[in-house]
């Protein structure tokens, strides 16, 4: 049982004994706790008592302090001191603390030992030891190590969205900021980063202590710190330092990035300064790459985490890749002014700081980049992964009620980072740039270093504009699902008619919808404005079209319907077209009939080989090739696969050949190994591996080779255990060649230790470097081990609470998809959908990921089997 279980199972008294400040057990009543009899918390922060102690608390700063050990093993301890105001002194106070509850120490109020109570993970401070007004309560404390990331020679604290609690005892939600001032001791050989800026620096003898000064108001869950042996590296930017810490050991790898990675940051901070009209607000500006991070980066002011492979880049990195770079250092620098300086007031509202980091994410990166279509690159950014959940019977609304941020991690996804900014640039459209950017400043200026939420933020916006904005919120924001849209020709108009997938909500999604109609001699490209029901367009020629296309813009956002001409015809027209939004558009409507059972897979496939053969655009050409690995694996059979290999890898080495540039041929590079199977293939592949002579214009990196070799292992290469342990004696990065040791098992062709491999992830402990974990589950889950993997569905869905309990905000439904992705039978189905049926308490939340994650494997069980079970899907009507 672990240490959270335990605290929840009944309160514990710490109580003056002897001068000392001891840890006794205490008999309470059930609806008591502490003195003054107020009602006993429960586990987590509920909104009830949130909003509680945000309404007596004010002025609140933290001074901390860490003892880190250099063995992962021992105990990291500290003591805090906060400091606070309170307006109401008659009721017991709530501290939150689930670290190890027999380590505080000791706790002081007002300088007094007090006989607090332990309980649910929380620390009960009673209205006796408090004061109307200022008030200072101390504590020592053994940290938990849920929430600081602890490996061989670092660390890093990650407490996002509610893991502040883990490891010291605090207010631990979003709108109680604080001032927070830090010391760390850790090993002499080691350095450190925090949201301050370093004071001092002492040492003596093996350790030493590092200081670091008060940080302006932040939440709980922005406060970090990381320390270990990390290299260093400082630039000077339009006057302002900039400092990196990483742990590469690559120095030409950190030689070909350094200056981009500087630059972007620079190129953000100007952007933002001049949109927002607001100087970074924070001081110091720092940021840590992390091995293996589990996020892609977390914008704690002053001390940003990135995972360290999407800063350093490999020399035939896409453009993707490279696009994705840039956007993901805007999007954590966009934070310190959204989220970090204004702050949702309730995690219900987190959605705000993401759709904004990456609505303007999308913004800055396009000066960088003059030379690419910006939005292309916003369409095939956005709407194919928002498309993914919106249109299972998981999908969420992007504003979700909580209450308790204990199911906090439940609310992030492709909804809010996806969808939300797809939603946003519609409202930004409605009201206007201008309209639009003022509203931010003003909100910005009002909140600032404080808490707001989407109706204040609306609430501005409506006074600048005449729009009906509280009902555009109703069916952009409140409510989940995508319209259904179709556009019909008829000789007098085309209609543009919505339609709600949920009948009885009646909704209606206000935007602008253009439409292509195709011509044997162009195309004619109209548009409606939908407000309601139908809007009609007057015919820009009297003649049918060859086929018609809603949606064809890349702007508007919905189920866009094809009839059976246009599914027909699209294919072979779509090369045609000069523009390459419009290509885009045609093919996600193209892969949106191969879901609704109304195109075949294989169709769809044959269509895309012929147009990468002609395909200019990078972008679109990378959207596609991702195409045909979802293709081949999730809507192809066994046996359908292995015929096609040898045409379609022998496609692949073609395109490779033709493509120019190494982002080009890293593309084609990435799906030629994902689908190889012929034995000639294998061979080839294996050669590249083997002589480290990669195809003439792709040069290949330490990293890919190692998946290189863990493909051809995964495919059953006869010498599988010498590729293995010649691979591990070539890679030369530490904490890269300890992520190949964790995931080596997953790949043996034994079952039997493919099986231990799993049996390991039920321990928490197992589960920690998640990065890791779901790098083992992808082998264990891997498509050609889909039969067997099968074992592996109801006990993986049975962790599911656990995962989401301990693990981080991405974790349970990363695991969820790493678990089903492999999987395409009737059988895998039918398993998943009787999990359901006999889970029906599963929080709502949950049950939406697991809809979410297996909406895929119901479609191919479908498609490929003719399953009739489970729930009817979307496109099915």
């Amino acid at each position: 049982m672990n240490r959270d279980r335990r605290q929840e199972d009944g309160p514990r008294r710490l109580s003056r004994a002897t001068g000392t400040t001891l840890l006794v057990l205490a008999t309470l009543g059930l609806g008591a706790c502490g003195r003054d009899n107020a009602a006993a918390p429960q586990y987590g922060v509920s909104l009830g008592l949130a909003t509680e102690r945000a309404a007596r608390i004010g002025d609140l700063r933290y001074d901390l302090r860490f003892s880190i050990p250099a063995e992962p093993a021992a105990p990291v301890t500290g003591a805090v001191t906060i400091r606070f105001t309170l307006t109401d002194a008659r009721r017991s106070l709530v501290l939150d603390f689930r670290g190890d509850s027999a380590g505080i120490a000791e706790v002081r109020a007002n300088g007094a030992a007090v006989a607090a109570t332990v309980t649910s993970g929380h620390i009960v401070v009673p209205s006796g030891a408090l004061a109307a007004g200022a008030n200072t309560v101390s504590l020592r404390f053994t940290s938990g190590d849920e929430a600081l990331n602890r490996n061989d020679e670092f660390l890093y604290a990650l407490f996002v969205p509610d893991r502040a609690a883990t490891a010291f005892p605090s207010f631990d939600q979003p709108d109680l900021k604080a001032r927070y001032t830090l010391a760390l001791e850790l090993p002499a050989g080691w350095n450190a980063i925090g949201n301050g800026a370093q004071l001092s620096r002492d040492s003596s003898g093996a350790v030493a202590v590092v200081r670091f000064g008060e940080t302006e108001p932040i939440s709980t869950y922005l406060f970090a710190f990381a320390a270990g042996r990390f290299r260093t590296e400082e630039a000077m930017r339009d006057g302002r330092a900039l400092t990196m810490l990483h742990r590469e050991t690559d120095s030409a790898k950190v030689a070909r990035n350094r200056e981009a990675i500087f630059d972007l940051h620079a190129a953000a901070l100007r952007w933002l300064e001049d949109y927002t009209g607001i100087p970074y607000p924070f001081g110091k500006f720092a940021f840590l790459a992390v091995p293996s991070f589990q996020f892609g980066g977390m914008e704690h002011p002053g001390a940003v985490w990135y995972r360290a492979s999407s800063l350093f880049l490999d020399p035939s990195a896409t453009r993707n890749q490279v696009l994705g770079r840039a956007s993901l250092i805007a999007h954590e620098t966009a934070h310190m002014w959204f989220g970090d300086l204004v702050t949702m007031r309730w995690f219900s509202d987190v959605w705000m700081k993401e759709v904004f980091a990456n609505f303007m994410a999308a913004k800055i990166v396009a000066p960088s980049f003059p030379d690419v279509n910006h939005d292309l690159r916003f369409l095939l950014a956005h709407h194919p992964t928002a498309y993914g959940v919106d249109r299972t019977l998981g999908a969420n609304p992007i504003r979700q009620e909580l209450e308790n941020l204990r199911q906090a991690g439940s609310l992030y996804g492709a909804i809010i980072y996806q969808k939300a900014p797809i939603v946003m640039r519609q409202l930004e459209r409605l009201v206007g740039d201008s309209v639009f950017r003022d509203g931010l400043r003003e909100y910005l200026g009002r909140y600032r270093f404080g808490n707001a939420t989407w109706p204040d933020l609306i609430a501005i916006l409506d006074e600048r504009s005449p729009e009906d904005l509280a009902s555009w919120s109703r069916a952009w924001v409140e409510q989940p699902f995508r319209p259904r849209i179709e556009a019909t020709w008829t000789p007098e108009q085309v209609r543009v008619t919505q339609a709600d997938p949920r009948p009885l909500r009646a909704l209606r999604w206000i935007q602008p919808v253009e439409v292509a109609l195709g011509y044997p001699d162009t195309v004619v490209r109209a548009t409606a404005r939908l407000t309601g029901e139908v809007a009609a367009i007057a015919l820009p020629r009297p003649d049918r079209p060859l086929w018609v296309l809603p949606g064809s813009d890349g702007l508007s956002y919905g189920r866009f319907m094809l009839d059976s001409a246009s599914r027909r015809l699209l294919p072979e027209a779509i090369p045609r077209f000069e523009d390459p939004v419009l290509r885009a558009t045609a093919w996600l409507a193209l892969w949106e009939a191969v879901l609704g059972g109304a195109l075949a897979p294989d169709e769809l496939l044959d269509g895309i080989l012929a147009a990468l053969q002609t395909e200019p655009d990078e972008l679109v050409a990378q959207h596609l090739l991702g195409r045909v690995s979802a293709v081949y694996w999730r809507y192809l059979t066994d046996s359908a696969r292995r015929t096609r290999a040898p045409g379609l890898e022998a496609a692949l080495w073609r395109g490779l050949g033709r493509a120019e540039a190494p982002s080009r041929k890293g593309a084609w590079w990435s799906a030629l190994v994902s689908v190889t199977l012929s034995a000639e293939g294998l061979a080839r592949l294996e050669q590249v591996w083997s002589t480290r002579k990669p195809p003439p214009g792709l040069p290949l990196a330490e990293p890919q080779y190692t998946s290189l070799a863990q493909a051809l292992v995964v495919r059953g290469a006869a010498n599988a255990l010498d590729i293995l342990d010649t691979e591990e004696q070539r890679i030369a990065n530490p904490d890269r060649l300890a992520r190949f040791r964790f995931v080596r098992p997953a790949l043996s062709a034994d079952a039997a230790v493919r099986d231990s491999v799993f049996d390991s992830f039920r321990a928490v402990e197992n589960r920690r470097r998640e990065s890791w974990v779901l790098d083992a589950m992808s082998q264990l889950a891997h498509p050609l081990r889909a039969r067997h993997a099968e074992g592996y569905l109801t006990p993986g869905l049975d962790l599911l609470e656990e995962i989401q309990r301990t693990g981080d905000i991405f974790f349970p439904l990363n695991w969820l998809n790493t678990l089903l992705d492999g999987q395409q039978s009737a059988a895998a189905a039918e398993q998943v959908d009787r999990w359901l049926a006999l889970h029906p308490g599963l929080p709502s939340r949950l049950r939406g990921k697991v809809l979410q994650a297996a909406d895929d494997l119901f479609r191919a069980a479908r498609i490929l089997h003719g399953w009739t079970g489970g729930p009817a899907l979307e496109g099915e009507n």
